[in-house]
C-alpha cells in the first residue's frame, strides 16, 4: 500500500492530499529515510512524521485496504 494511503487509512493524517503534501515536503521518514508518497509500506516499518515542532513515531503492525474507525489504531503502535 502507498504511504500516503496508509497514513489516511490508519488515520495518522486526516486526508490523503495532506499526507501527500507532507511527503513531498520531506516531513515523513520511513526507517530513518525521507521517502515519497509512493513508498510501499510493509509491516515492521518505522514511520516518523513531523507536525510543526513535534514528531510522531509509529511502527506498522498491519496493512489493510479498509478499516473501521475504531480498528484503525490497531494498524500501528506508538514508539
Amino acid at each position: 500500500m502507498r504511504l500516503d494511503k496508509y497514513l489516511k487509512v490508519s488515520r495518522l493524517i486526516k486526508r490523503r492530499t495532506i499526507a501527500n503534501e507532507a511527503c513531498d515536503a520531506g516531513r515523513v521518514m520511513v526507517n530513518n529515510k525521507v521517502v515519497k508518497a509512493s513508498y510501499d509500506v510493509k509491516v515492521g516499518d518505522i514511520i516518523e512524521i513531523q507536525f510543526g515542532n513535534k514528531a510522531v513515531k509509529v511502527e506498522v503492525t498491519q496493512v489493510v485496504e479498509t478499516v473501521k474507525k475504531e480498528e484503525a489504531k490497531e494498524m500501528f503502535r506508538y514508539l
